[in-house]
């Protein structure tokens, strides 16, 4: 649940209810992003400065260690050792960050891993379901990322892209939704990997992009 506390024109401050705790918007993130902070920071210091939601990426956690190795070790709330709200990015950023390495369709991109150069196909369906094993509280949906220099009819064919992928994330949603629930055996040795909209406990919550006059995406 999302509820605005007070708005001063374009300002506002709100509330971000999530099945892992309350976010005070706007809010810092702190980045971990392959599940960790650099720095040795442990989850005593974060809860210590306050930290209210700590941020993974979708894209360098499914090079390594991969997701089906956190989702087996309790999932990334587990993995991490820690019990408040956690964001995945949907990987969209690196992957369009490794120019030279992707080739970008309508199904999605395939592209070379920054680590050992295999060869990788993501679209929105694929982000989705690492996310859903990742266990995150938000998975943010799949878009597509042009550079800052890109001409105006570039980034117009991109938000129209955005848009068209972000249904296919709601799809994707709606079928992992779908799906039986593990047995207790299996619930006991990992975290769950649904993805939703609701307020469910062990569900995730997918985070859409703005409309299509924009392809940033911002926890507000």
């Amino acid at each position: 649940m999302y509820r605005i506390l007070k708005q001063e024109g374009s300002a506002k401050r709100a509330e971000f209810h999530t099945v892992h705790g309350v976010v005070q918007t706007p809010v810092f993130m702190n980045v971990g992003t392959v599940a960790a902070i650099k720095g040795a920071v442990s989850t005593e210091d974060l809860e210590g400065i306050g930290t209210q939601v700590e941020l993974s990426n979708t894209y360098h956690l499914h090079v390594r260690p991969g997701e089906m190795v956190v989702k087996q070790m309790g999932g990334l709330h587990r993995f991490m050792n820690w019990s408040g709200p956690i964001l995945t990015d949907s990987g969209g950023f690196q992957v369009f960050s490794l120019a030279k390495l992707n080739q970008i369709k309508e199904e999605g991109v395939t592209f070379h891993s920054h680590v050992n150069g295999k060869k990788i196909f993501m679209g929105p369906e694929e982000s989705m379901q690492i996310q859903s094993n990742l266990g995150s509280t938000i998975a943010m949906a799949f878009d597509e990322c042009p550079p800052s220099h890109a001409e105006l009819s570039y980034i117009q064919h991109s938000v129209d892209r955005t848009t068209r992928w972000l249904e296919r994330c709601k799809k994707e949603m709606a079928r992992l939704n779908s799906l039986p629930p593990p047995s207790p055996a299996t619930t006991a040795a990992t975290s769950s990997s649904r993805v939703s909209t609701s307020s469910t406990k062990d569900e995730i919550s997918l985070s859409l992009p703005p409309p299509a006059t924009s392809i940033s995406k911002t926890v507000c």
